[in-house]
């Protein structure tokens, strides 16, 4: 079976403590980003405020997202696929709850180990990322 490439936008959340806002849909096992798939016609970070706004319920300006970069993995949930993520960083907000499709927050720290259930994109490229640029 060939490779089916997803292409996504995500964004990063930190808190005072520098842990990583992740998110687990519902009906998947493994934690990510909040993001998704771009629409038809969609922009990267157009992609990005739309997801936000959906799966968390919070309006972001696109002026405040920063690129972290253009990162590449397997898919998380979808065996066989890679996934493509186009990945910004916004300022800190309080996250209270999560919306749409999303059944669980966790604050992680990417400088910890992490378990099984972290998205590859997150486990081997993003957090590694995002530490050296501290």
């Amino acid at each position: 079976m060939t490779d089916t490439e997803i292409v996504v936008s995500a964004v990063v959340f930190r808190d005072e403590r520098g842990r990583v806002l992740t998110v687990r849909k519902s009906g998947t096992r493994m934690f990510m980003f909040p993001g998704g798939k771009l629409e038809p016609g969609e922009r990267a970070i157009e992609a990005a405020v739309r997801e936000v706004a959906e799966e968390l319920g919070i309006h972001v300006q696109a002026a405040d997202l920063s690129l972290v970069g253009r990162f590449t993995s397997d898919a998380a949930n979808e065996p066989g696929h890679t996934v493509t993520a186009t990945v910004y960083e916004h300022p800190y907000v309080p996250v209270d709850a999560p919306a749409g499709e999303i059944a669980e927050l966790r604050w992680t720290d990417p400088t910890a180990q992490h378990g099984a259930d972290l998205a590859p994109l997150l486990a081997e490229m993003v957090f590694p990322a995002l530490v050296s640029a501290q």
